[in-house]
């Protein structure tokens, strides 16, 4: 395939950014690709606190006999449409998965620890497609839908440490600070880990089930909230005990900037979590919730992948990549 080096078309540019793959260019799909698995974790809590988790009742195809919304005397055609349009969006997620892989195999020199990272995007999203389907036929079975979310978290997680990875070369890891305060961001990653799981309990206990149909964890919702917000305590403490080791062994500026912003979030995740509370938990703020603890995973695995750097590995006087190529045509 001959593409034209001429890069003030959009479209060209568009398809050298994964063909002919500059640097900057694989770690934008990267980033790309933890947008839209980020997008899909909280446009899927949408379906559920919109009551639309049934909107499509059967699964692969939306209705027993038809893969597209058409009318159902059981079910709103709205519910239907927000329902299938989350389905749809595992398209978009899969296509960005796709463009990251074929970036990292069109990058040279060719990088294998970019390439595993790569591939679990469009198998983690088979894997959540598949998932999605148990979720339907359990009718919304809280473990299900918990796990659903939780798959996005890893999968995230994956995506980040590519964006990560392709900043970086591929010589030994060297941490930037002392290892005593990395073993305290591995603890605070473990903790807001555990965070999510809790949030995912007193999802799977309260309110917006997603549908009438829909089981619920038989649990105290007083209880798995205030054990909710005991570890939110835990994960805020850790967060300003590195920001402060952070700051007194004078770290690099990045590792302080990463830990700030993460800290920032987690203050108004708390905001959001209370005023939640108090307002008897309508559905808009927890969708904002949802959104909110995204947001704090993310931040984390930033402040974790602040505190090493990779050099990069020689390359040959050979070694040209595909961009490199194409602009000198």
């Amino acid at each position: 395939m001959k593409l034209s080096t001429d890069r003030a078309n959009p479209f060209v540019r568009f398809l050298l950014s994964f063909w002919a793959p500059t640097a900057r260019s694989m770690r934008g799909w990267a980033m790309a690709s933890v947008v839209v698995n980020a997008g899909i974790a909280v446009t899927g809590a949408g379906v559920r606190v919109t009551g639309s988790g049934l909107g499509c009742p059967t699964w692969p195809k939306c209705t027993p006999d038809s893969f597209l919304p058409v009318p159902h005397p059981e079910v709103s055609m709205i519910n239907m449409f927000v329902e299938f349009g989350n389905r749809l969006l595992t398209f978009l997620v899969l296509a960005v998965g796709a463009a990251c892989v074929l970036a990292v195999l069109r990058l040279a020199p060719r990088r294998r620890s970019l390439l595993w990272l790569a591939l679990l995007q469009p198998a983690g999203i088979v894997v959540q497609a598949l998932w999605g389907g148990l979720v339907v036929n359990t009718m919304l079975n809280p473990f299900t839908v918990g796990m659903h979310f939780l798959i996005s978290t890893g999968l995230i997680a994956a995506c980040w440490m590519l964006y990560a990875r392709s900043g970086e070369g591929d010589g030994p890891a060297r941490r930037v600070v002392h290892r005593d305060v990395r073993r305290v961001a591995y603890v605070l990653l473990a903790a807001v880990f555990v965070l999510l799981v809790a949030g995912v309990v007193v999802s799977g206990t309260g309110p917006h089930s997603g549908d009438v149909m829909a089981s619920r964890f038989d649990l105290d919702i007083e209880a798995v909230a205030r054990l909710h917000a005991d570890v939110v305590y835990i994960v805020v403490g850790l967060t300003f005990a590195l920001l402060l080791a952070l700051h007194v062994s004078n770290a690099p500026r990045a590792a302080r900037r990463a830990a700030l912003g993460l800290f920032a979030v987690e203050l108004a995740q708390g905001v959001i979590g209370y005023t939640q509370y108090f307002l008897a938990v309508p559905a808009l703020l927890v969708l904002v919730h949802v959104l909110g603890s995204t947001l704090v995973w993310i931040a984390t695995l930033r402040v974790v992948t602040s505190l090493r750097t990779r050099t990069p590995e020689p390359v040959p006087a050979a070694g040209h990549s595909p961009a490199e190529a194409a602009a000198a045509v």
